[in-house]
């Protein structure tokens, strides 16, 4: 009786030291993307993440100016150049259209614009080689200086590959 009582405690207690065991497991899941850029065509963040969360141009109030935001992209084009255009102007707004503030975009050095026709923004020799370029977008002080408020806007860079032989 008393073997019989021994087996059932031992059992009894190997049971539960296997349940301790499993209470102290962990898991981590954790995702994990990446693209693979096309190797003819890209134009793609250098840094990755800030491309689709809003902006913040920083306030110096010592000078009472704004700041402008500075990104670097990887650009290539295997058989010509690279253009590019705004969709629509860029600023910023308050809600009141006195108060709004231009906004100058660069790609590369080139200042872009809203017409229809794109701006070369990197040469074929440039693009086929594949390159590192810096895109600026930098308030335009209105007349009269920043007035007060919360301000929002978009800037939508739209581009495109150059027909070869252009």
């Amino acid at each position: 009786m008393n073997k019989q009582c021994v087996v059932v405690v031992l059992m009894a207690i190997t049971g539960l030291m296997s349940t301790l065991g499993w209470a102290a497991r962990e898991e981590h899941t954790f995702e994990v993307s990446l693209t693979v850029p096309s190797r003819a065509f890209y134009i793609i963040p250098t840094e990755p993440g800030w491309i689709h969360r809003p902006q913040k141009l920083a306030w110096d109030y010592p000078t009472s100016s704004l700041g402008s935001l500075r990104k670097n992209f990887d650009v290539r084009h295997d058989t010509s150049a690279i253009e590019a255009r705004l969709e629509s102007a860029p600023y910023l707004s308050n809600g009141r259209p006195d108060d709004d503030i231009v906004l100058r975009v660069r790609f590369n050095g080139v200042e872009l614009s809203s017409e229809p026709s794109p701006r070369e923004v990197v040469s074929r020799a440039e693009a086929s080689a594949g390159k590192r370029v810096l895109l600026e977008i930098e308030p335009v002080k209105p007349v009269g200086g920043y007035r007060a408020g919360e301000y929002a806007g978009n800037v939508m860079v739209l581009f495109n590959a150059r027909a070869p032989g252009e």
